[in-house]
């Protein structure tokens, strides 16, 4: 999807977390790429081992390549803060002994607070979780409570609807809820292939906000002929955006954004569906659109209301972080994820998976 001109907006001067497997500090993102911590060992945040993180940030913000001036990520100006909070490479010893893949929905919780603090406007959530409808309010609660606390200072959560996966416990079970996407609070973004239809794998359902391109894109961090499919790469698209209406637009609320970007999407012919909720990201139409307070049809499920005053930033009182936890000495190497918008429930212990599928290479 080709970003907006940039006389429109760039995301200079705006801060967007991307909460994944962490990001590589590689030339496209230079000078613009902090660390907020790393959940998993205890460092900065700047470690990729599974290259999953990576590859959400160049879509998000990276850099034009310079030797083809093509493939600049949607807001190629914004401040990157790079949480470590999963791996499908790293295995956790949990407080039972038990040997788990790395990355839970506490520490998920724990780094969306950690950006609100750090003073990120928009938060990227490429990761997904799926429960029982039933158990919603005790396998998340904390999440949940991270979610609400994000909304209330003003800042955006962009999360993947999650992948159907024949590996991925979600697949044909009824009843399940994706988290954080199907939390108030969050937008819930699907996914689309180039021509606009709902890709095979997103997961549908009545928290599905809007979609964005996710089938067979170039690789951003890939060999050149790789591509990449999956909800994951949806959501880089959408939380650019938003970057660049937090810059074009700085007095709109994390929910006016919200709002925007839904009433300005391409509306499917017969109106909203659970696959693309209200329809398929327009860039263009959500910087130029008027007048500036849209609210689409259907209603937002992102709080709302005109912001009275600037936001929680980083030199006001910081929300209760959880401590890093100690590096894991038994980490090892497991073969490379097939990420898909699943649960992984181990020892009663929610573990979230990347909502990406896996790479392959064009023939």
């Amino acid at each position: 999807m080709p970003r907006p001109p940039a006389d429109l907006a760039t995301g200079a001067g705006r801060l967007v977390a991307v909460i994944d497997t962490g990001v590589a500090p590689v030339p496209r993102l230079a000078g613009r790429l902090r660390g907020g911590g790393d959940y998993l060992a205890g460092g900065d945040g700047l470690d990729d081992c599974d290259g999953h993180g990576t590859g959400v940030a160049l879509l998000l913000a990276g850099a034009a390549d310079p030797a083809t001036g093509a493939g600049a990520g949607m807001a190629p100006a914004a401040q990157l803060l790079s949480l470590r909070q999963s791996s499908g490479r790293f295995t956790v010893r949990g407080d039972d002994g038990a040997d788990r893949p790395a990355g839970e929905v506490r520490t998920l919780a724990a780094a969306i607070t950690r950006a609100v603090a750090l003073g990120a406007s928009v938060i990227n959530v490429s990761e997904v979780v799926c429960v029982p409808a039933d158990r919603l309010d005790d396998a998340g609660a904390a999440l949940r409570d991270a979610v609400a606390a994000a909304a209330r200072a003003d800042v955006l959560v962009v999360a993947a609807a999650g992948n159907l996966d024949p590996s991925g416990t979600c697949t044909g079970a009824a009843g399940l809820r994706p988290l954080p996407a199907s939390y108030d609070g969050v937008l819930a973004v699907g996914a689309v292939d180039g021509n606009d239809r709902p890709a095979a794998f997103s997961i549908p359902g009545p928290w599905v906000d809007l979609a964005a391109p996710g089938v067979d894109l170039p690789a951003p961090a890939g060999p050149g002929g790789a591509v990449v499919s999956g909800t994951s790469y949806a959501v880089p698209l959408v939380a650019g955006t938003a970057v660049l209406l937090r810059e074009r637009f700085p007095m709109l609320s994390a929910g006016q954004v919200a709002d925007r970007l839904r009433a300005t999407a391409r509306r499917p012919a017969a109106g909203r569906d659970d696959r693309v909720g209200d329809g398929v990201l327009d860039p263009v139409a959500a910087l130029t659109a008027e007048p500036l307070l849209l609210v689409p049809g259907s209603g937002s499920r992102v709080a709302g209301g005109v912001s009275d005053g600037p936001r929680t930033g980083a030199g006001d009182p910081a929300p209760d972080r959880a401590p890093l936890p100690a590096p894991p000495p038994h980490a090892e190497e497991l073969p490379a994820v097939a990420a898909v918008g699943a649960v992984a429930a181990a020892g009663g212990v929610l573990v979230l998976v990347l909502a990406g599928l896996r790479r392959r290479s064009e023939r």
